[in-house]
């Protein structure tokens, strides 16, 4: 019986925990021409997108020099991030989704958030 009741404890805790961990990732939000509009949180290296009510994980690939790039090869999503804008594809259908893309940052001359202590965009 402790022993039940410290596992189920030790899984609340750890759902709980990881639940937190989602709720504090900042959210950041990427108007696009068209009106369009995504939101994503996340690191450099996992980033969570938010598109048309639905949320997809996408992971980082190797891209060409300046770009960043995230794919998730199940939905199709394919997010390419450049210094000053980025664009939202779906691999599957063959489509862009959604093209020059900001965040409020970039409007103003900043780097995008993804590229913190990510080459060769560090800045010194």
């Amino acid at each position: 019986m402790k022993k039940t009741l410290l596992i189920i404890s030790l899984a609340t805790a750890g759902l709980l925990g990881s639940a937190s961990a989602i709720a504090n990732e900042e959210v950041t939000t990427w108007t696009c021409s068209e009106s369009k509009q995504f939101k994503t949180t996340g690191t450099t290296e996992l980033v969570r997108i938010t598109w048309e009510s639905k949320t997809f994980d996408l992971k980082r690939e190797n891209s060409l020099p300046g770009s960043l790039r995230y794919k998730n090869t199940n939905s199709g999503h394919d997010l390419v991030v450049l210094g000053n804008k980025a664009m939202l594809f779906n691999i599957k259908s063959g489509t862009r989704l959604a093209d020059f893309c900001q965040t409020a940052e970039m409007k103003t001359g900043k780097l995008p958030h993804l590229f913190a202590n990510s080459e060769p965009f560090i800045q010194n």
